[in-house]
């Protein structure tokens, strides 16, 4: 007879391991099964190792734009400090303390590839081979995550490339580096990579900007900033063809319009691909590959009878580390027996790009509004344009916009652009997801001198 649980989690990423707990709390027993590192993409890959590589040249922007301290700076950025900074934040890819996290929640965890084996069960093939199978009295839940996808380019798949794993976790600064997404991983790491020392640095993006799903003037914004810096910028352009010179030698990109690029290494940083190719979903009558169709309980669609749940990247709602530990707690109370729905994530989701200058947004773009009727009107700002700014330093660049149900007088989107802006947004996010009218907005009075008194800046330029 196979082992028996309440919930089976496949994947310990952070939306998989963050079922666990609410689910335990419920009285419900709990399996995590896990084959790689425990803490999942964000941990070892993507977040936190890429901070650790653009925070150093972050702190030295800022310091430069002071009068006083800018003549503090001298020197380069100590590479190899980083590199153990950077490795550091990511747990030195040692999971253990991630794993004993797990258990101390109360679940057990089971190393090995987990996939489905019908209705509620679940086959776990550890590292030798061998395979156990266990059962889940109430559900299932998927939170595989998803990798890196390679676009159709010839040439592309012949050759040894960079995705986010390389990217984040080299141990050498390549001198040449060719980038092919203008995506948040892509703009991310030519920053990161420029300010460690690449002496050439080139994104490819086949849309009109940089970050296309945000705001038209966030790519505009970090167009300038990337051109003070030197990183070459080649938008509404695809790449036609990619080849290198041997196993490890040059690569060389050739774009649509006929320009050549030569680089060290190429990062493909051109979307993301969900992991459900083989975790058995052929067994339960589903299509493998996909991204796995939820509702507001992250309940799959697809199967009728609501035992299997989908959490985090998989699900495809919002491709963000925090939005998928808000849908993992939905799942794990869901399935304790409470009546939860989620709507956090689709309603208000923020999201924030490290470059200098930061990209901080919640909520709907103005474009993505009008498209779904809203009465639409906007409020913009120079985000330096503020007392707060002026003492950040000089050149403090970037343009911030309000998006406004001008039926409802109440914020449904809103994007920061300048340095730090991250840590404005969550005032933004409680807006949103809390239906604050402007007229009570208009109470919540900003402290001076900082750069949240943008927010009366908007007020005023709305008219109250």
């Amino acid at each position: 007879m196979p082992e028996t649980y309440d919930v089976i989690v496949i994947g310990a990423g952070p939306a998989g391991e963050n079922v666990a707990p609410r689910a335990i709390a419920g009285g419900l027993s709990v399996l995590v099964v896990e084959a790689e590192l425990a803490g999942g993409e964000c941990s070892y890959w993507a977040c936190m190792p890429s901070k650790g590589l653009l925070r150093p040249g972050e702190v030295l922007a800022a310091a430069r734009r002071v009068p006083g301290a800018d003549a503090a700076v001298a020197g380069e950025i100590d590479v190899e400090k980083v590199f153990e900074r950077r490795d550091a934040l990511a747990g030195d890819f040692d999971d253990s303390g991630q794993v004993d996290w797990i258990r101390d929640t109360g679940a057990d965890f089971a190393r090995g590839h987990g996939r489905l084996a019908g209705e509620r069960r679940v086959e776990v093939t550890d590292v030798d081979g061998a395979t156990t199978t266990f059962e889940a009295r109430k559900g299932v839940v998927i939170a595989t995550g998803t990798g890196a996808a390679v676009p159709p380019v010839p040439g592309l798949r012949d050759i040894a490339v960079w995705d986010n794993r390389e990217a984040t976790t080299a141990k050498d600064v390549p001198r040449r580096l060719l980038i092919l997404g203008g995506g948040v991983v892509g703009v991310e790491m030519a920053q990161a990579w420029k300010s460690l020392g690449s002496e050439q640095v080139t994104i490819v993006e086949m849309e009109d900007r940089l970050l296309p799903r945000e705001e038209p003037f966030v790519g505009e914004d970090l167009a300038d900033a990337f051109a003070h810096m030197g990183i070459a910028v080649h938008t509404g352009v695809a790449m036609a063809e990619v080849a290198r010179d041997g196993a490890d030698g040059p690569v060389t990109g050739t774009l649509a319009d006929g320009t050549t690029i030569v680089a060290d290494e190429i990062v493909v940083a051109a979307g993301r691909r969900p992991h459900t190719r083989d975790i058995g979903l052929d067994t339960i009558g589903l299509e493998p590959g996909g991204y796995l169709e939820v509702d507001d309980q992250m309940r799959v669609t697809a199967v009728e009878a609501g035992w299997l749940y989908a959490v985090g990247d998989v699900n495809g709602r919002a491709l963000l580390t925090h939005a998928g530990k808000y849908q993992a707690r939905i799942a794990g109370d869901h399935l304790a027996g409470k009546d939860v729905a989620g709507w956090g994530d689709t309603r208000a989701t923020p999201r924030v790009i490290f470059t200098d200058p930061q990209v901080a947004a919640v909520g709907l773009t103005e474009a993505e509004a009008r498209e779904r009727g809203i009465d639409v009107r906007t409020v913009r700002w120079k985000t330096g344009a503020v007392a707060g700014g002026a003492t950040l330093g000089k050149g403090i660049k970037g343009t911030s916009q309000w998006v406004v149900d001008a039926d409802r007088r109440v914020l449904v989107g809103a994007t920061f652009v300048g340095p730090g802006v991250g840590e404005m947004l969550h005032a933004a996010t409680v807006a949103i997801a809390g239906e604050v009218p402007l007229d009570t907005l208009w109470h919540a009075i900003p402290a001076f001198p900082t750069l949240s008194e943008i927010w009366l800046r908007f007020l005023e330029e709305y008219g109250l």
